[in-house]
């Protein structure tokens, strides 16, 4: 990317994107919605993602940050204990330790219930993640702790398809 690479992005979110994936909230937090996009560019991917519903907390200072994945697997299903067990962990293709692997992404910033987001990542093309799985945790990933980060509870997730 270049001086110009604001431009060339604005450009290519004009298309439809390469790849998206439809978030739904986990039965503890169901009004949990949005959209996950992906555009994949010269060297990266471009992400934003859109959701809604994501909790808060009362006072001044209430809003919350939230961690934000794509994770391995192919499903947002699992158990009664760990309704998105089926996710598995951080998409990492290159087995690197966590923050670097590929589906680390920067944490989602609550704005009264409201988060969006764009990030480039030179770590996947959109349609290496296609079929796999976006995740939100209820906890902002600390970017040290192994494997993931100490993100949490999984509240949300979509396949990207």
């Amino acid at each position: 990317m270049n001086q110009s690479s604001t431009s060339m992005i604005l450009q290519e979110i004009n298309r439809m994107p390469d790849a998206c994936a439809v978030v739904r909230g986990s039965g503890k937090y169901p009004n949990i919605k949005g959209q996950v996009y992906f555009y994949q560019m010269d060297g990266g991917t471009v992400v934003i993602a859109e959701i809604y519903g994501l909790p808060t907390k009362a006072g001044m200072c209430g809003e919350e940050i939230f961690g934000f994945h794509v994770h391995s697997g192919d499903s947002c299903t699992g158990t009664a204990q760990d309704q998105f067990a089926d996710t598995d962990g951080h998409y990492n293709p290159r087995n690197c330790e966590h923050p670097y692997h590929a589906g680390d992404l920067p944490p989602l910033f609550g704005n009264g219930g409201f988060a969006w987001m764009m990030v480039f990542t030179e770590r996947f093309y959109a349609r290496e993640v296609i079929g796999r799985t976006v995740v939100i945790h209820r906890n902002p990933d600390d970017f040290k702790t192994q494997p993931s980060g100490n993100a949490g509870e999984m509240i949300a997730c979509g396949v990207i398809y």
